[in-house]
């Protein structure tokens, strides 16, 4: 019965166009559920969803956002077994005697309420100026410690400098950044200074809840950025030897880099410099936007 209920919530899911990616995940959390309350649907009842808010908040120390965003997913699937079109309430007294059946289990006073904007850590901040110059100064300064000890790494350290320029310079997520390819530029017919490299076509950007990744375009506005990115272009990446490969960030296996790697990288730069662990790559961007007066920052790097 309950691997039936999967299937129909599968279907019900699939008809209304939502992608595999978002279907499957929210029938593993489900089964997590079946799991954690050792009952079958027909079973469950609103504690259960409290008992399980709980463990997430004390055990899993998940974000409310996340939490809400679980209780939503377990909402929708009580809703599907619950609405009478789908027989679900008469086959369950059919198999399992009368008054045995599914109920809904989530309501406004077990579920957590979207109040918020912003449910982030309020530890979370952009870079100051001297924090973003210096970053920045360190992970120039890799690559020129990785020429002159004449040791592997090079390109990986050119690459992953530009890389941070390109996060801050345009403004972009993790994630984003790391599945730009090549044919991701494209011209400002307005800044026709920057050629090629005049805009970005940003493919993966963030989505709303099973929906597809939003695609946008971003200007180029700051010239030492795009002077990053035309030499890293030209001159760095044809290194690797991936000619075929249309990613923008390769490795130096042939692959394309993967968030956990910018990631990782950015952690040891911050680290080694002693800065704050409030700092993640996410921070590179919220610079960008909401600190326009770092853009003079420009002329000290084409000084450099």
């Amino acid at each position: 019965m309950f691997e039936a209920m999967l299937r129909g919530w599968r279907a019900q899911q699939a008809a209304r166009g939502l992608r595999q990616d978002t279907i499957e995940p929210r029938v593993r959390l489900v089964r997590r559920f079946l799991a954690f309350t050792n009952e079958y649907p027909w079973g469950w009842g609103p504690g259960h969803v409290e008992e399980w808010t709980l463990s997430l908040r004390g055990e899993a120390h998940l974000a409310p956002a996340t939490i809400r965003g679980y209780q939503v997913n377990i909402r929708l699937f009580s809703e599907y077994l619950t609405d009478g079109r789908y027989g679900w309430g008469l086959a369950c007294e059919e198999a399992f005697g009368p008054g045995v059946h599914p109920v809904p289990i989530c309501h406004e006073w077990n579920t957590i309420a979207h109040l918020n904007d912003y449910e982030g850590s309020p530890e979370a901040r952009p870079f100051s100026r001297a924090e973003l110059q210096q970053f920045l100064d360190y992970a120039d300064d890799q690559v020129e410690r990785a020429v002159v000890a004449k040791r592997k790494g090079v390109l990986a350290a050119y690459r992953d400098a530009t890389l941070f320029k390109v996060i801050y310079g345009w403004g972009l997520r993790r994630t984003e950044t790391a599945k730009l390819d090549l044919a991701d530029w494209g011209r400002n017919p307005a800044a026709a200074e920057f050629g090629r490299f005049g805009m970005v076509h940003v493919r993966y950007g963030k989505a709303v809840r099973g929906q597809p990744p939003r695609r946008r375009n971003v200007l180029s506005t700051m010239g030492w950025a795009v002077e990053a990115v035309v030499d890293y272009v030209e001159n760095v990446r044809p290194r690797f030897g991936c000619e075929d490969h249309p990613a923008l960030w390769v490795t130096e296996r042939g692959g394309r880099i993967k968030p956990t790697e910018i990631n990782a990288r950015f952690v040891a730069y911050r680290d080694a410099l002693g800065l704050s662990p409030e700092l993640t790559p996410h921070s590179l961007r919220h610079t960008a936007v909401i600190s326009s007066g770092l853009l003079p920052l420009r002329d000290v790097f084409l000084a450099a």
